[in-house]
């Protein structure tokens, strides 16, 4: 098997994870016409001084000792196996660089012979890269759960990134469709990252010529709709990782049907939520960035709502809090109104030290209107056809989608359009939900020993 061939074998392999969006475009340059598109393994993602960043996204092996029943690469699946030799893989790389398809390279595997194997390949892959081919672009490892601490290091000394999937969203989860895993392998990995993070910044402070060790930080994905975890017990989990390892980012990878086992969703009625991994995303930036918690977040249950975008949800749940006067309101309280951004937050504040803001400044400021104007005053005027507390309110913020991308928060002008008033459209496709599991604390406990 030649390189090409076992590239196109572990590009497509690694499209399931979701810890960067893939391409997914293949397009051969064409006479009069400027560039192309390779789609084996392209992604963009996220450099940490925000650049976007094209990525060589790949397994070294799709070969794997587990059988995890959710996982395409299970070592009961029958498909076509490949393995990269570390060299091999590092000078494809560095072709790939340098005809500028990409500027960097995101590198997971299956389970080779063992842990602690595999991660050693992967260091070598790095080790090539950066030692003998100097390069020094972006590289995201996925680090094998249960590899000794030491390896790990030593990925994080030669990544910009370094991740750890959780897979599943509690240890009942995890002990139902991947009994070979603990949650241990898991969390030792995380927690010894962010000490190892911590350490090298105290040490950079002190030694300029300090080594970094994963500048980037960490990140980690799970699975949404394989099992019966509520939202709130996937958000609770989020936000306790977000808070103990300081992740950069939790990734949510709505299920698909690849596996047979009895408590997965069967494959002819199952329906990939991808709506309910749009919601979860959005909780999640309500997290990071708007000071929302989970039980906040998921107060009327363990489902949220999948009608109205969680900050709408809230705000309807929650009437007593408005309408609210932005000019007298402070950061916390107008990035609690629905259509107020955090630029649109700091705009405001700011236009207020020079004078009174009028309800036709809003839009120039960022707000999205469409939202906002049943939930603020600017001077005492409303804008809103019905009050903040109106029985129909709920109705006026539904959102109808049409055949689009899902937007963040469906903010005016972006895919996907949100029909107005007037117009129809189908209600979005019902989420089959599995019985709930019941919630197991040890995930969280692990987190907090």
């Amino acid at each position: 098997m030649d390189r090409m061939e076992k590239l196109n074998i572990l590009g497509d392999a690694a499209k399931f994870d979701a810890s960067c969006a893939s391409s997914g475009s293949g397009r051969a340059g064409k006479p009069g016409q400027l560039g192309n598109a390779f789609s084996s393994g392209i992604c963009h993602t996220w450099a940490a001084d925000g650049r976007c960043v094209c990525l060589l996204k790949v397994l070294l092996s799709n070969a794997c000792i587990y059988d995890c029943q959710y996982c395409q690469n299970r070592r009961s699946n029958d498909i076509p196996r490949a393995t990269f030799q570390a060299e091999e893989l590092a000078e494809l790389t560095i072709q790939f660089y340098r005809r500028n398809y990409i500027e960097g390279l995101f590198l997971s595997s299956g389970v080779v012979r063992n842990a602690d194997h595999t991660m050693e390949q992967m260091i070598r892959v790095m080790r090539i890269l950066r030692e003998t081919h100097k390069f020094g672009g972006y590289i995201h490892v996925k680090t094998i759960p249960g590899a000794d601490l030491k390896l790990v290091e030593a990925a994080g000394l030669l990544a910009d990134r370094v991740s750890v999937n959780i897979e599943l969203p509690s240890s009942g989860s995890l002990s139902l469709l991947a009994p070979e895993k603990k949650p241990d392998m898991i969390f030792t990995p995380m927690r010894g990252i962010e000490t190892m993070r911590r350490s090298a910044l105290e040490d950079g402070k002190k030694h300029s010529s300090a080594p970094m060790f994963a500048p980037a930080g960490q990140s980690t994905q799970m699975i949404v709709g394989a099992t019966g975890d509520t939202d709130r017990t996937i958000l609770r989990l989020s936000g306790g990782l977000y808070q103990k390892f300081r992740l950069k980012r939790v990734y949510f990878s709505a299920y698909i049907p690849i596996g047979t086992h009895p408590a997965l969703p069967p494959r002819e009625t199952a329906t990939v939520p991808l709506l309910r991994e749009h919601r979860l995303y959005q909780s999640d930036w309500l997290m990071r960035f708007y000071s929302f918690t989970a039980d906040e977040i998921t107060e009327d249950g363990e489902r949220l709502d999948m009608e109205v975008d969680p900050k709408c949800a809230w705000a309807l749940r929650h009437p007593e809090f408005f309408p609210v006067e932005v000019n007298r309101a402070d950061r916390e309280t107008l990035l609690r109104v629905p259509g107020v951004g955090m630029k649109s937050a700091d705009k405001i504040i700011e236009a207020r030290r020079f004078g009174p803001i009028r309800a036709e400044h809003l839009r120039k400021l960022g707000i999205v209107m469409k939202r906002a104007r049943f939930f603020l005053t600017a001077g005492g005027k409303y804008e809103g056809e019905a009050r903040h507390d109106h029985p129909f309110l709920r109705e006026l913020l539904t959102d109808r989608y049409d055949n689009g991308q899902l937007s963040l928060f469906g903010d005016g002008n972006k895919t996907p359009r949100l029909i107005g008033s007037g117009e129809s459209a189908a209600p979005p496709a019902s989420i089959p939900q599995q019985p709930a599991l019941p919630e197991t604390p040890s995930f969280l406990k692990l987190m907090n020993a």
